[in-house]
């Protein structure tokens, strides 16, 4: 089975791609929804701890930890700290199941998979590409996103030129969704038939 990693800069459309890849049948996994999922279970208590009053009904307030993170960006190791290996072991998990269940190629959208430069074992990595107006165009539309926001969220992120010079295959999506469409169709059919071994 190829395991594959989906990454790119902020409002790219990872999860645009990451959608059309499951329509496809590919099996799937998404960090953020990962991320979301432990804010409502492991990662509440340790990070309630590390900042008291971020925790409503039990659950994490990511805009209240995103403004105290905004204030103290200094702060965002000790949160990555608590989240990103249960997410890392979350992502092997889902590629030990993929793998038993007889899938040739599954997909992980890792949003910070080169500046964090952990070896998730993969054999491949898509980037999502746009040009810059189009992406802060996208990510100004997000609730809640601000200027000021954004610039902090771009200054953690490697430049997109960077990423595509590290990626095995990269998807621009600034064309129309059928554009886009067609290459994640192409791409996910080059590497089945690699992954079942067809010239």
């Amino acid at each position: 089975m190829l395991k594959l990693g989906l990454t790119g800069s902020i409002a790219t459309g990872k999860s645009t791609v990451l959608n059309m890849l499951a329509d496809l049948g590919v099996p799937v996994f998404s960090s953020d929804e990962a991320v979301h999922a432990l804010y409502r279970g492991a990662a509440v208590a340790p990070l309630e701890a590390l900042f008291p009053g971020v925790t409503v009904d039990g659950v994490i307030d990511r805009t209240e930890l995103a403004q105290r993170l905004l204030h103290t960006p200094e702060r965002l190791a000790e949160v990555e700290a608590i989240v990103h290996p249960l997410v890392r072991s979350q992502i092997a998990a889902f590629f030990e199941g993929a793998e038993a269940a007889g899938a040739t190629l599954a997909v992980a959208d890792i949003p910070l998979l080169f500046e964090r430069g952990f070896d998730y074992g993969l054999d491949a990595v898509v980037v999502t590409v746009v040009d810059e107006v189009t992406q802060r165009r996208r990510a100004l539309r997000r609730p809640g996103m601000t200027v000021e926001k954004l610039d902090t969220l771009l200054a953690r992120q490697m430049p997109q030129a960077e990423k595509q010079s590290r990626a095995t295959h990269v998807i621009d999506t600034s064309q129309p969704l059928e554009v886009t469409r067609d290459r994640v169709v192409a791409l996910v059919e080059a590497l089945r038939s690699r992954a079942q071994g067809e010239p």
